[in-house]
């Protein structure tokens, strides 16, 4: 059941950036999107779902899982916006795949099967 929504992706040529948004909706985080940890995760064709990055309840502390996506990928959160961003720079063609952010209660993880809720994921194509 998706209740977050993903915008930003799109067709960008290798080395440009895109900026990945994530609202949660009042209906159903109302006041409470800050005791959620975030994360963004990603599918490309053929691959398993890998995350990205995540980030804590106060987004003071943020976690990259992929040495690849380190230095280019900036993960952040507003919330008195409820929002979740990603941004991307340096694009690569392996970054080509579709993106998904989610929220956990509370604790961070790299797990994706202990998050909450779910986007319904937005594509990034990345050309060369």
């Amino acid at each position: 059941q998706v209740q977050l929504v993903e915008s930003g992706g799109g067709l960008v040529e290798a080395g440009g950036s895109l900026r990945l948004s994530c609202a949660a909706p009042g209906r159903t985080f109302g006041r409470t999107f800050i005791t959620y940890t975030m994360g963004w995760f990603r599918q490309a064709p053929g691959k398993e779902r890998e995350l990205v990055a995540t980030i804590n309840r106060s987004g003071g502390s943020t976690f990259y899982n992929l040495d690849s996506v380190k230095g280019r990928f900036t993960i952040s959160r507003d919330n008195a916006l409820n929002t979740l961003y990603l941004q991307m720079n340096s694009l690569k063609t392996e970054d080509t795949a579709v993106y998904y952010c989610a929220a956990k209660r509370w604790t961070t993880s790299t797990r994706a099967d202990e998050y909450d809720y779910w986007g319904q994921g937005t594509q990034v194509t990345v050309s060369s």
